[in-house]
């Protein structure tokens, strides 16, 4: 089982990695810690919530209410070995037992740590508690009366974020930020021989193989050891196959397995002797994502990725639907959701279209096949019952969805690379945009040309869209501008909308047609006044790569960007608006942009200083608030609570409004 970013717990089976039965939905918060009960009939989980929940390990059902009393997040869950107690770990600094039984809270809490409580273990006896902590300490404590036993273990140089108890209980083993390991005598308290040194950042899990004779080890270098417990010497080299730190290791009960969990979204299982990475891991896309689209109801979001698949999510929590569709030999470059959101469409460099049933995710027939080059960009007609495809050919292709065949000629005209295509709203007319520069508009049931290209951009153009009502053209281009044209005439409506330091990919209206938002190489998103051309807010900036596809939901309540980095962001409340904090003591208010200077200040509209963000938070911080899919531990969503935010020119106003 895991625990994940995403709210939920999830069963896996462990020979085929297929997930057992539906999540465990319930905590409002990520979850931190999973534990199963001795028996294996329950589950218990932690989250930032601050609560601790109980599952049926069957039917996935809860079991009783949430267990609550921490006043902080809670890190860490363990059972007791003989079932009859819940431990628990929180930033409060606390550690408290409870009754599973009942869920009342057994005791007070046990107090001693100065650091958020980062990690718990019964002994094996369970006459003992273990817990490590922010504040570079070990402690034991005597499980009956939750008193300290002993002075707390010191020697780790960081924050310690694990500890275990060997299985015949002599020996304990600790993983600190300060990158080594320690293991030291549970009786005396005293250190057993040097750190155990080889990870080149954090460890960030540890935990003994059944038989007691090896260690293993999980860190942020990405990597796991194995360690003889004996003689603190690695055995073998690193185990290397997860792409981000790993978060938790844990050996099978037989001890034949190692199994690991990372903040790249895997899980992966190791040959415990030799090393050697078993099956594949649990993942979303492996690879860049280039197509993002909204299903016609808002309720799902699909994904075309270089890994060759497309993806369907849930465009609220951001969980996979489904299983990966399968089928292309090479990058989809293109995907597009049908009218009536039963079928999807994919253009790949493995030059074909692929129709997708976007219930079950199979494929519709055979592939569609005529293209001569890779196919960059995929699109329906209004109506449903034709596909346009744009290729590297340089062509345009228009098919019929029901025979699957080719209609009329190619569309000629381009003489260089088509990158992008897009049926007008009554869907009469087709436009292309293309690497020669240019934009151009043909009439969608003769396929003529229809008056002359559009001229204007001094690069590569790679998208092109139309406003709702039709009466507009938008294009984005490798020249880092956005360009508007009456799509009657052709003739540039208004100035080049700039901003981005880099290529335009993608570019879309939103459903209300007033603004227009846009995705670059820059890694930034930006939205714009429509009419006036005026930049709204500052970038939406939250991606680690280049931002390669953008999309409004049919609400226009989101935007979802795809990107190299292999992630989508679902943005909320757009376009940007300012956050409002009122000062209620003279009824003052201000607006101001919850994104840092360069210097991590905050400032209102006439430029004054409001609040300093830590630079540890800076990365992440968005205004408005954003969901990650999948959710990573790098890439988190960091947000600001400004319920109890009162500012004035006053010190003394402010404190009484406090």
């Amino acid at each position: 089982m895991t625990g994940s970013n995403d709210k939920t717990i999830r069963i896996w089976d462990v020979e085929t990695g297929a997930t057992v039965g539906n999540p465990l939905n319930g905590h409002t918060d990520y979850v931190q810690s999973v534990a199963y009960s001795p028996d294996g009939r329950h589950i218990i989980s932690g989250s930032p919530d601050m609560t601790i929940r109980i599952w049926d390990a069957e039917t996935g059902a809860p079991v009783g209410n949430p267990l609550e009393g921490h006043t902080d997040w809670v890190w860490t869950v363990a059972y007791s070995p003989n079932g009859q107690h819940i431990i628990s770990g929180s930033e409060d600094r606390t550690i408290r037992i409870w009754d599973p039984d009942t869920g009342a809270a057994i005791g007070t809490p046990l107090k001693g740590h100065t650091g958020g409580v980062t990690s718990i273990a019964y002994s094996p006896n369970g006459q003992c508690i273990i817990s490590c902590s922010a504040d570079k300490t070990i402690r034991i404590w005597d499980a009956d009366t939750g008193a300290a036993v002993g002075h707390p273990l010191g020697g780790h140089t960081d924050l310690v974020q694990s500890a275990a108890y060997s299985p015949n209980g002599r020996h304990i083993v600790s993983g600190s930020a300060d990158g080594t390991l320690r293991i030291w005598d549970a009786k005396t308290g005293a250190a057993i021989g040097n750190p155990l040194e080889g990870h080149t950042d954090w460890v960030w899990t540890v935990a003994y193989s059944p038989n007691g004779q090896y260690i293993i080890s999980g860190s942020r270098d990405k990597t796991i050891r194995i360690w003889d417990a004996e003689t603190g010497t690695a055995i073998g080299t690193p185990l290397q196959g997860h792409t981000w730190y790993v978060n938790s290791v844990a050996y099978s009960i037989n001890g034949d397995y190692i199994i690991s969990g990372s903040g790249d979204l895997t899980i992966r299982t190791w040959d415990a002797k030799t090393g050697v990475a078993l099956g594949n891991p649990v993942a979303g896309h492996t690879d860049l994502v280039t197509s993002v689209v909204y299903s016609p109801n808002g309720r799902h979001i699909i994904s075309g990725s270089f890994d060759m698949t497309i993806r369907i999510w849930d465009a609220e929590t951001g969980a996979i639907v489904g299983k990966p569709l399968q089928g292309h030999t090479d990058t989809v470059c293109s995907v597009a959701c049908s009218p009536n959101g039963q079928r999807i469409i994919s253009g790949s460099r493995d030059k074909t279209i692929q129709i997708w049933d976007a219930e079950s995710g199979t494929a519709v027939m055979r592939p569609l096949e005529a293209h001569t080059g890779s196919i960059t960009s995929v699109a329906y007609s209004p109506d449903g019952q034709r596909i346009i495809s744009g290729s590297v050919d340089q062509t345009i292709r228009r098919w019929d969805v029901e025979t699957r065949t080719t209609i009329g000629d190619p569309l000629k005209g381009h003489t260089a690379a088509v990158q992008s295509i897009a049926y007008s709203p009554n869907g009469r007319r087709i436009i292309s945009g293309s690497d020669d520069g240019t934009i151009r508009t043909w009439d969608a049931e003769t396929g003529a040309a229809i008056g002359y290209p559009l001229n204007g951009h001094t690069g590569e153009v790679h998208c092109v869209a139309y406003s709702p009502d039709g009466q507009h053209i938008i294009s984005g281009s490798v020249d880092r501008t956005i360009r508007i044209w009456d799509a009657d005439t052709g003739v540039e409506v208004g100035k080049p909308l700039e901003g981005h330091t880099a290529r335009i990919p993608s570019v879309v209206y939103s459903p209300s047609g007033k603004h227009i938002v846009s995705a670059s190489d820059d890694r930034n998103i930006r939205v714009w006044d429509a009419k006036t051309g005026t930049v709204i807010g500052k970038p939406l900036m939250a991606h680690a790569d280049h931002v390669m596809s953008i999309a409004w939901s049919p609400d226009g309540k989101h935007i979802a960007s795809g990107s190299w980095d292999k992630t989508i962001h679902v943005w909320d409340l757009l376009p940007n608006p300012p956050i409002q904090a009122s000062f209620s003591c003279d009824q003052a208010h201000a607006d101001f942009y919850a994104q840092p200077d360069a210097n991590g200040w905050v400032r209102d509209s006439k430029n004054g200083l409001l609040y300093w963000v830590p630079p540890d938070c800076r990365t992440g911080l968005h205004s408005p608030a954003v969901l990650t899919i999948p959710p990573t531990s790098h890439t988190r969503s960091v947000t600001l609570d400004f319920d109890e935010f009162v500012f004035g020119t006053s010190w003394t106003h402010v404190l009484n409004c406090t």
